[in-house]
C-alpha cells in the first residue's frame, strides 16, 4: 500500500508538517470546538453538543502531549463554546446558550463560575469567549446576544465593561476570541466586521487591524508574535504592532479555535470536520 503523503505549511522561516486528525478525541458525541494547552504540555479539547438531541456525554477531554487520552468530563456543560486556562492551571469554559463561564480545577471539579446560569443578561448574553491576564483580570466576549467586552478581577468582581453593536471602531459584530497580551492590552477578534481591534486593559481602543475574513480565534505565544485564525481559511503571523509577518493555510474549512504550546506545536479546533490539527514543527 503506498505510504500517505504528508502535507507542510510554513510562516516565515518555520515550516511545519500537518498531523490530522490528531488526539484520541471520541468521535460518538459533540464537535471539536476549543482547544487549550497546560504548562506541562498536556492539551484540553472542548466538545459542543447539543443538550436537546445529544447524548449526554463528556465535553471536556484531557490529552497527553502524544494525543493519548488521560481523562474525560464535563457532562453537565451544555453548549461549550471556547475554553481557556489560567497560569495556576484552571480551566475556564464558555458555556454560551447557559450564559454562564464556568471554572473547573485539573481534574474536571467545578470551583467557581461567573454569571448566572440560565439567566440571561446576567450578565452575559450567550458569552463567545475567555482570556486571563497576566494580572489575574479575567475578560469575557460576550459576542452572540451582545456586542460587549467584561473586564473582571481575580475575585470574579466585574471592574468594567465596554463596546456596543456597530461599524465604528470600538463596536463590535460578534466579538468572538479574547487574548490578553502580555503588556496589558487586550486584542479581540470583531469577526462579522473582518477586524482584530485591540484595547487598554481598561477598554480604551489602541488600534484596529483590518485584513481578515471573519477572524476566530487569537493567540499570542513567548515572543508576542500574535496567530489569527479566519474563515478564508488562514492563520495569520503578527508582529506585535499588527505587521503582518506570514499566513498560511493548515485547515479545510477554518479553525474555531487554536493555542500553541511551549514546543512551538500549534492545535487548531475544527468544527467542520470535526477535529484536532497539529502543526508541529521541523527543520
Amino acid at each position: 500500500m503506498t505510504a500517505r503523503p504528508s502535507l507542510y505549511v510554513a510562516l516565515a522561516e518555520q515550516r511545519y508538517v500537518i498531523e490530522r486528525p490528531w488526539g484520541d478525541i471520541p468521535g460518538d458525541g459533540g464537535k471539536v470546538t476549543d482547544v487549550v494547552c497546560d504548562a506541562g504540555g498536556h492539551i484540553f479539547v472542548l466538545l459542543r453538543a447539543d443538550c436537546y438531541v445529544d447524548t449526554r456525554l463528556p465535553t471536556l477531554i484531557e490529552l497527553a502531549p502524544d494525543g493519548r487520552r488521560l481523562a474525560a468530563w464535563g457532562e453537565d456543560i451544555v453548549d461549550g463554546h471556547m475554553l481557556s486556562i489560567g497560569p495556576d492551571g484552571r480551566i475556564y469554559v464558555v458555556d454560551r446558550d447557559a450564559h454562564e463561564v464556568v471554572v473547573f480545577d485539573r481534574t474536571g471539579r467545578r470551583i467557581g463560575g461567573l454569571g448566572r446560569r440560565h439567566q440571561p443578561n446576567q450578565p452575559f448574553n450567550h458569552p463567545c469567549d475567555v482570556a486571563i491576564a497576566p494580572s489575574g483580570d479575567i475578560y469575557v466576549a460576550d459576542g452572540y446576544g451582545a456586542s460587549r467586552v467584561f473586564r473582571f478581577g481575580a475575585d470574579g468582581n466585574l471592574i468594567s465593561t465596554w463596546g456596543t453593536p456597530g461599524k465604528e471602531p470600538g463596536q463590535f459584530s460578534t466579538p468572538h476570541g479574547i487574548w490578553a497580551l502580555a503588556d496589558g492590552r487586550v486584542a479581540v477578534t470583531d469577526r462579522e466586521n473582518n477586524r482584530l481591534q485591540v484595547f487598554s486593559a481598561s477598554g480604551d481602543l489602541l488600534s484596529v487591524w483590518p485584513d481578515f475574513y471573519h477572524p476566530m480565534d487569537v493567540f499570542q505565544d513567548g515572543r508576542q508574535r500574535l496567530y489569527v485564525t479566519d474563515q478564508v481559511p488562514r492563520l495569520s503571523m503578527l508582529a506585535p504592532d499588527g505587521t503582518l509577518l506570514a499566513r498560511c493555510r493548515p485547515v479545510l474549512n477554518g479553525a474555531h479555535g487554536m493555542w500553541g504550546d511551549a514546543e512551538g506545536n500549534f492545535y487548531l479546533a475544527e468544527m467542520n470536520p470535526s477535529r484536532v490539527t497539529k502543526l508541529r514543527p521541523i527543520s
